[in-house]
């Protein structure tokens, strides 16, 4: 029997966040783009009820929470992400959250660097 997955998202949603690994990033800041997909079967037998989805604002206040405070790396802002995401979306087969920082300050022609987590239910 074949399922239906649904995959909701969240694309680009920017912050201005004091996450970086040398200490003048996190005293300056830096822009950062999230991006969100979550993964679950379709059974949505009335598709016009949010009840019955996942609201993507959600996805956003979730990100932005973890966005606010300092830290060194993407990686354990991406990873408290996921987690809280796992944690409020039990139905979820597969997450997966990419934080992309613009212009990394170590000196090349970069636009961005990147750093993602992807959860699969077993």
């Amino acid at each position: 029997m074949a399922t239906i997955i649904q995959t909701v998202s969240l694309k680009e949603a920017r912050f201005f966040a004091p996450i970086g690994y040398y200490e003048e990033e996190q005293i300056l800041g830096n822009e950062f783009f999230v991006s969100i997909d979550v993964c679950f079967p379709f059974r949505n037998t009335e598709t016009e009820e949010l009840r019955n989805t996942l609201n993507y604002e959600e996805l956003y206040q979730i990100a932005a929470k973890v966005m606010q405070p300092q830290r060194k790396l993407l990686e354990s802002a991406a990873a408290e992400i996921l987690e809280q995401i796992k944690a409020a979306v039990l139905h979820a087969e597969m997450i997966e959250v990419v934080i992309r920082k613009s212009n990394p300050p170590f000196g090349g022609d970069l636009s961005c660097s990147q750093v993602s987590l992807k959860y699969l239910k077993d």
